[in-house]
């Protein structure tokens, strides 16, 4: 897909889930390679991107990798991918990440309550301007 960064991963999310907001600050704040940039699922440039490679986000509405030119996961393995990639402790569960489709059914679980237990936003996440950078 043109117009992405080739050397960077991007990670798709539900942007109105504050689970999943918080889960971007964390892996910003853990990505210290500066490897992952972040698009949200309701953007435009997030539709584009699940449209070509053909995922159905009625199906899956939580968190995507997508590695341009490579590959893209969802659920548990891009969890575990992520996790991978980032500093410290974390990189080890990221050696999991071969378990992820097994893994999907927790991941299932807290998805499919994250807004009844974290709650939800009316719009997705504005990043600070020291963060914008980090978004596509």
């Amino acid at each position: 897909m043109e117009g992405l960064p080739k050397d960077k991963k991007i990670v798709l999310f539900d942007g109105v889930c504050n689970l999943c907001e918080s889960s971007i600050q964390f892996i910003i704040k853990h990505d210290k390679k500066d490897i992952f940039r972040f698009v949200a699922l309701q953007s435009e440039l997030g539709k584009k991107i699940t449209s070509y490679v053909g995922i159905d986000t009625k199906l899956v509405d939580s968190i995507i990798l997508y590695e341009p030119g490579i590959a893209y996961y969802h659920k548990a393995q891009a969890a575990l991918r992520i996790a991978n990639e980032m500093s410290g402790w974390y990189s080890i569960l990221g050696k999991l990440s071969f378990l992820g489709k097994y893994l999907n059914f927790v991941y299932d679980f807290i998805a499919k309550n994250r807004y009844k237990w974290y709650g939800k936003k009316e719009s997705c996440l504005l990043p600070t301007p020291e963060l914008r950078a980090k978004f596509l």
